[in-house]
Order: C-alpha cells, then structure tokens, then sequence
C-alpha cells in the first residue's frame, strides 16, 4: 500500500514502543497482509470497545483493566489513521468536517 520510497507504519511497536515501518512496493507481500489483518483485528476490537465505553464511563466502579484496555484500543486505531492518512489523502479529494457529518 506504499508507493516506491514511501515507508509504512505498521500497527505494531518495537523495542520501547518504537515505531516500526515497512519498506515495499508489493501490497500483497506477507508483512503487508500481515499489518493489514493486524489493523482489521485492531479496529474491530476498538468497535466492540466504543459500545462498551460510554457505559463504562458512567459507571464509577469501573474496572481499570477495561479501562486501560479502551485506551490501548485507541492508540492502536490511532497508529492506524496516522498510517492511512498519506494515502487517504493522495487517493481522495479532501473531504470537510461538513462532508463528514451529512455522510
């Protein structure tokens, strides 16, 4: 999914939560089908989490662990978007924050 000279961010960390990217210009390489079945796993646990976590928020006895567990949900969902955003924005027109809401 990058282009030649482009690096990919992938959906894991290294060594001290370093981040670790990929170099290739083959999208269907096994370390590019590997990072893409990571970010699907990682969204659709983020998506279970977003219907739990306004409950969860109300509710002050709350377990930390579901807690810190939404919080890594996020970051990893946020790993993504930075990951996507060169792409998202070279292959699209540039939606607004309007275009957003009327979707």
């Amino acid at each position: 999914m990058t282009t030649p000279n482009e690096l990919r961010l992938l959906p894991w960390s290294g060594p001290g939560d370093k981040p670790c990217y990929l170099s290739t210009d083959d999208p269907e390489g096994y370390m590019s089908r590997l990072a893409d079945n990571i970010e699907a796993v990682q969204l659709g646990t983020a998506a279970e989490l977003l219907e739990m976590a306004s409950e969860t928020l109300d509710d002050e006895t709350a377990d930390p662990i579901e807690l810190r567990r939404m919080g890594s949900a996020l970051k990893d969902v946020l790993r993504i978007a930075v990951s996507r955003q060169p792409l998202l924005t070279t292959s699209r027109p540039r939606e607004t924050a309007t275009d957003l809401r009327s979707s």
